[in-house]
């Protein structure tokens, strides 16, 4: 698929570095040194190698990360509020975790709520491996993630040219365009990387992200009767889909 390389390394140990670095969400030198075992002149050409390659890349604290190429941050305002859509970090994974969490504290984002606890659990929020791609673009004020668009990628060759996403805004900032921004961020991304379908499922009692939904192209494909049981009560499983360009 355009834009996504099969991952060969050429080295085992440069590997096993970025195999690492994936896993953990990032890994300073003195880390990779201490867990892998590897000769420091070694170790230190062989990350040299990886970051030439752009695979992975170096942080403000010296960290190494998985680099996936997200584009630049973009700055917006709407109403009272200035914020901005960037590529996430390995830093603002509590702050996507927070967000997703308000979000589907009324039951009605399962999905968005199995990707807070994968992420969670695993303690790296971007993921680039042989078996799937992870990206997370957020939207910000100062400092503080109100909102998140994941889209998630199999690299399995009769799946790779599909991907699921989840998108949305915490309460206080909603209506302010936040949400469609993010949206086409991560289809602009999706549609970069070779992706030619993106889906998302929310519960049919899930009304407005269902009507926000169509208003930006996509459409429902199917619906499975009470998929969900929702506090006691079973809800409907919509399946909506679009078609990037």
């Amino acid at each position: 698929m355009a834009g996504r390389e099969s991952l060969r390394f050429g080295h085992e140990d440069r590997k096993r570095i970025y195999g690492y670095v994936e896993r953990h969400g990032s890994a300073t030198l003195g880390e990779l040194e201490r867990e892998l075992k590897i000769d420091p002149g070694g170790l230190r050409h062989h990350v040299a190698i990886l970051k030439r390659d752009g695979r992975i890349e170096a942080d403000e604290s010296g960290s190494f990360r998985v680099s996936l190429d997200g584009g630049e941050r973009e700055e917006h305002r709407a109403e009272d509020v200035e914020f901005a859509i960037r590529p996430a970090r390995q830093e603002d994974l509590a702050g996507i975790v927070g967000a997703i969490r308000q979000v589907a504290e009324a039951g009605t984002y399962i999905v968005a709520e199995t990707v807070a606890d994968e992420i969670d659990h695993q303690d790296a929020l971007l993921r680039h491996n042989e078996i799937e791609s992870r990206m997370f673009f957020v939207a910000t004020v100062g400092e503080e993630v109100v909102g998140w668009v994941h889209i998630h990628g199999s690299e399995l060759e009769k799946l790779s040219h599909t991907a699921e996403l989840t998108v949305g805004v915490i309460d206080e900032y909603r209506s302010r365009g936040i949400g469609s921004h993010l949206l086409n961020r991560g289809l602009e991304w999706a549609g970069s990387q070779g992706y030619e379908r993106v889906y998302q499922s929310v519960p049919a009692t899930n009304e407005e992200a269902i009507a926000f939904l169509e208003e930006q192209g996509w459409e429902v494909e199917a619906v499975r009767e009470d998929h969900y049981k929702i506090n006691g009560h079973y809800a409907d499983e919509v399946m909506m889909a679009i078609r990037l360009p």
